[in-house]
């Protein structure tokens, strides 16, 4: 089975956990997912399965959409609700449009400084490991980038908002910087991912629902293939002189390639049309590299 499964993941599960029992589910090693989601935040997470392994940093790069829900007035260590409260407040003097604009104005590039309590390591040291032993340290802020937030509910002391963005970018940071740009304070309530690139909660079935498709033999139907997720690129063969040549993932010249895809991704297929592998166009060496060989 190579290719990529859409699980919701569930409250209670770290995205490693998934990883673990879909190995057991699924009776195969190879499994990887394609970006952490809060042991409490729910919805999508794509996990790819054997040879599509190889397409976890390529999924793991698309932007990515969230619901979100904020109380406003609370600040914990952990930036959501299942922190320590450090600061609290009943009383919000904060109205409707002030909100409003506060929000937009984080819309566009941001420079967002990562939470203590995440699996970023800092000098070999995973920063949660070190904000559990009490200790502080320094971290970088990191260029992110908000392409739509959208206030859906207002009911204060809560929010609930929808916010696409690009990897790498914490939504209880978002919170927590907005309440701070606000005054009040503010912590992340419950998250849920509803899209990751292409993959959405439509896609999405529980690790019940795996396990059920397995004993029912249903399973394949629930695993999209590799060239199904690279659909978008366009699709190109290559002669039967390159057949060769593409097999061992070696370049190739144009006069061995049956078209003239020279902007961006292709997938690369055999003259007999069998996938291989993605390539791009090299201009300055006048030939088709290889970015990843399945």
């Amino acid at each position: 089975m190579d290719g990529v499964i859409v699980i919701r993941k569930e409250k209670g599960f770290t995205s490693h956990d998934v990883v673990a029992k879909l190995r057991g589910i699924l009776h195969m090693k190879k499994i990887g997912h394609t970006g952490t989601l809060d042991p409490d935040a729910e919805g999508v997470l794509p996990v790819a399965l054997g040879k599509a392994t190889r397409l976890v940093d390529m999924i793991t790069d698309k932007e990515k959409t969230y619901e979100a829900v904020m109380r406003l007035g609370v600040v914990t260590d952990t930036q959501d609700m299942s922190g320590t409260v450090l600061s609290q407040t009943t009383e919000l003097s904060v109205t409707e449009e002030e909100l409003c604009t506060v929000v937009s104005s984080f819309v566009g590039d941001y420079m967002q400084v990562p939470p203590m309590y995440s699996a970023l390591k800092v000098n070999g040291k995973k920063l949660y490991e070190l904000a559990r032993e009490g200790k502080t340290v320094e971290r970088k802020p990191r260029p992110v980038h908000f392409y739509e937030i959208e206030i859906l509910d207002i009911s204060f002391p809560l929010v609930r908002f929808r916010v696409t963005c690009s990897k790498g970018t914490y939504i209880r940071t978002l919170c927590h910087d907005i309440g701070e740009k606000l005054g009040c304070g503010a912590a992340m309530e419950s998250l849920l991912r509803t899209k990751v690139g292409r993959f959405t909660l439509d896609d999405a079935i529980t690790l019940a629902q795996t396990e059920e498709a397995v004993q029912e033999g249903t399973i394949e139907s629930k695993i999209l293939g590799i060239e199904e997720i690279l659909a978008e690129y366009p699709r190109v063969c290559c002669t039967k002189e390159g057949d060769r040549l593409l097999a061992n993932g070696n370049p190739l010249v144009q006069a061995l390639v049956d078209a003239q895809e020279k902007n961006g991704w292709i997938r690369m297929c055999s003259s007999e049309g069998s996938f291989a592998g993605v390539y791009q166009w090299d201009e300055k060496r006048n030939r088709y590299f290889p970015v990843k060989m399945f």
